[in-house]
């Protein structure tokens, strides 16, 4: 890519988009495109043609997609995988139509099967059955990534698709019902501090910025309360003492890998510069070792290698933002998927690796939180 080449970040304002952009200027890439959703819509075909035919990007960067944690996965199943795959269909086929020099597809570790062996390498695949709780999503990730290799084998396309294991970072999502495990659980405790401290100016200057299912900081204490309550930051009312605690979904022993999104969006960036399909295929070609003509699995994971328990990273949590309170494990909740360790070695091997560990990562997020 050339400086002044024009890229195409979608979904540059969530938390991979911004990190990507944000790393895009900082490299001296001066003519980037981004669009809101009010600006367009992904899953309209007409307007994404539209806007391809218009603007001709030279790359483009599909970081858009619905997500969301465990709860979200499992109760908007249907949501899940057709507004993903609408998505990536409309963006792909229009970067294919338009001739697109580069594409970088993001997909999600939640691709490999329940039961993949740790750490899970590029070939496991459609190896297994998925995670039945984020099943939809993980189809849609998986239709991108054969959407991209297949355009590359018969259009001679140049479309990368990359899978990053769990991310957290600047403009995270903090939606008690839709966030991934971390930014919730920081979020609670805050909370939880909060009350610990009697500090309600903060609590409303919270749910003022962030509203939870309407209530805000304007409501009356009992209904903030409740709300909170709702969702597991609650008082305790066994001890003799005043204390409250902070309820997590599942037993705490599923293990996972989290990755400071900045360092995806690098690790992103580096694959545009340095690493294109052909190059991919021909090491998949001599990895199998085989007179086959089958190319497949041509993604590349994007992590860190190294995995945390959701009980060890709670406890992590809570010391960091000095919550006292007591950390209530709901069994009756589901887990998921009890490891998802990706293998990075084909990363390491092109010459990209993390550097921001989880305990660092964890400190920068609660300071951009309270600034924000």
């Amino acid at each position: 890519m050339e400086k002044i080449s024009k890229i195409y970040v979608a979904g540059h304002l969530g938390l991979v988009g911004s990190a990507l952009w944000k790393n895009l200027q900082s490299k001296g890439y001066s003519n980037l495109i981004g669009r809101s959703l009010d600006e367009l819509n992904l899953m309209d075909t007409k307007e994404v043609n539209a806007f391809f035919e218009k603007e001709k990007p030279e790359y483009v960067i599909l970081a858009a997609a619905k997500v969301g944690g465990i709860v979200a996965n499992n109760t908007y199943r249907g949501q899940f995988i057709y507004e993903n795959l609408m998505i990536q269909n409309n963006v792909i086929h229009a970067a294919y139509l338009n001739n697109v020099k580069k594409l970088l597809f993001l997909g999600s570790t939640c691709i490999y099967p329940r039961d993949a062996p740790q750490p899970m390498t590029e070939d496991c695949l459609l190896t297994d059955p998925l995670e039945y709780t984020n099943e939809p999503y993980a189809i849609a990730k998986i239709a991108g990534i054969k959407l991209c290799e297949s355009y590359n084998l018969q259009y001679g396309t140049n479309f990368i698709s990359v899978m990053p294991t769990n991310l957290y970072g600047p403009n995270d999502n903090f939606d008690l019902e839709k966030s991934h495990v971390l930014p919730a659980m920081l979020r609670k405790m805050h909370l939880g501090k909060c009350l610990e401290e009697n500090n309600w100016e903060a609590i409303h200057e919270d749910l003022n910025k962030r509203p939870i299912e309407g209530i805000s900081g304007k409501n009356q204490s009992e209904e903030i309360l409740a709300i909170l309550s709702k969702y597991g930051i609650r008082e305790n009312q066994s001890t003799a003492e005043k204390s409250f605690s902070v309820e997590i979904w599942g037993t705490g022993a599923p293990m996972r890998e989290f990755l400071w999104s900045e360092e995806m969006a690098d690790a992103c960036i580096f694959l545009m510069e340095n690493v294109d399909f052909k190059q991919l295929a021909l090491a998949n070609k001599i990895q199998n070792a085989s007179d086959s003509e089958e190319i497949r699995n041509t993604h590349i994971n994007i992590g860190t290698g190294i995995e945390i328990s959701i009980r060890e990273l709670a406890k992590l949590i809570r010391e960091i933002i000095g919550f006292s309170g007591e950390l209530v494990f709901n069994s009756s909740k589901p887990d998921g998927t009890l490891r998802k360790l990706t293998d990075p070695s084909k990363l390491h091997a092109l010459g990209w690796h993390h550097q921001i560990e989880i305990e660092e990562g964890i400190k920068r997020l609660y300071h951009w939180y309270l600034k924000q």
